[in-house]
């Protein structure tokens, strides 16, 4: 799936969607640029979690949790200088549980997220203009076919 958004409140609605449509241990994995949204996207899922509190990104602290419909696992991993250092904190423990976990920057720790996983890659498109973005949602179609509702 694509989707060309082209503001901050696009982006977090968008999320607010597929926040809606979430169950329990679903993990969704953020790939994009530095300033691109993946946070914004993050604050539009957790209001589709029913989650009120500010939502802000665990870049010192790997994880924040948050409580709502479902509890929510919010992991920042762009400064895990070893993957070790990401099992030490109970990474699985985490992800296997009946939580729904969002990890920014999954791709540096691409060889711990489970096969079954929702992939949501962000771009910029600056030809488009300052905000424009271009958010290509890849998911495994059995367990996650609620996510075409999307569209």
């Amino acid at each position: 799936m694509e989707f060309i958004l082209n503001s901050v409140e696009d982006t977090i609605s968008l999320g607010k969607k597929l926040g809606s449509l979430l169950n329990a241990g679903d993990i969704i994995c953020l790939e994009g640029d530095l300033g691109t949204g993946k946070t914004y996207f993050t604050k539009g899922i957790a209001k589709g979690l029913g989650i009120d509190e500010p939502i802000t990104s665990p870049t010192f602290t790997i994880v924040n949790e948050y409580y709502g419909r479902l509890k929510l696992y919010h992991f920042d991993v762009y400064r895990v200088n070893d993957i070790d250092e990401i099992a030490e904190i109970g990474f699985d423990e985490y992800i296997f549980s009946d939580a729904v976990s969002i990890i920014e920057w999954a791709n540096y720790i691409e060889e711990l997220i489970p096969k079954k996983c929702i992939w949501v890659s962000i771009y910029k498109q600056p030809e488009k203009g300052p905000n424009y973005r271009k958010i290509t949602i890849k998911y495994d179609g059995n367990r996650y076919n609620y996510i075409k509702e999307l569209k």
